[in-house]
């Protein structure tokens, strides 16, 4: 039990509370008034989980096609996808918005070609060295 002794505007307050009781009350004695209080209980935050889907080859798309891909150059999530399916691209065009250390990176096409396949969706957390884009 623990004893406490306090003034609130003028008055003096004994306060006595006892260890709480396996149901969870506890008894607090106010000036001799004994009052049963129920502790609520805290509430439970519950996180949010991560998935990361891995990302496998499509079973049209041979090593040699992946090997021409663009990749992830380091661990992110996929922003925003500008490159489309048979577009025509250029050197430096920029084909998908990764976030990756809270920053946002322009991943650009190498050369010119046109786009094969795109085997990433927005909001896809992917891992370093993903193949992202196709090119013919």
């Amino acid at each position: 039990m623990k004893q406490y002794k306090y003034q609130i505007n003028g008055n003096r307050y004994e306060v006595s509370v006892e260890t709480p009781a396996a149901d969870g009350t506890i008894a607090v004695t106010v000036n001799g008034e004994t009052y049963f209080v129920v502790r609520e209980p805290e509430p439970v935050i519950e996180k949010k989980k991560v998935v990361v889907k891995p990302v496998a080859a499509k079973p049209s798309e041979s090593a040699d096609e992946m090997q021409d891909a663009l990749r992830s150059p380091l661990p992110g999530t996929v922003v925003e996808i500008l490159a489309k399916t048979g577009k025509q691209v250029k050197e430096g065009d920029t084909l998908i918005v990764l976030e990756a250390m809270k920053m946002n990176n322009n991943l650009t096409a190498e050369r010119d070609g046109v786009v094969k396949s795109i085997l990433i969706e927005e909001g896809e957390a992917v891992k370093e060295n993903t193949p992202l884009v196709t090119f013919e």
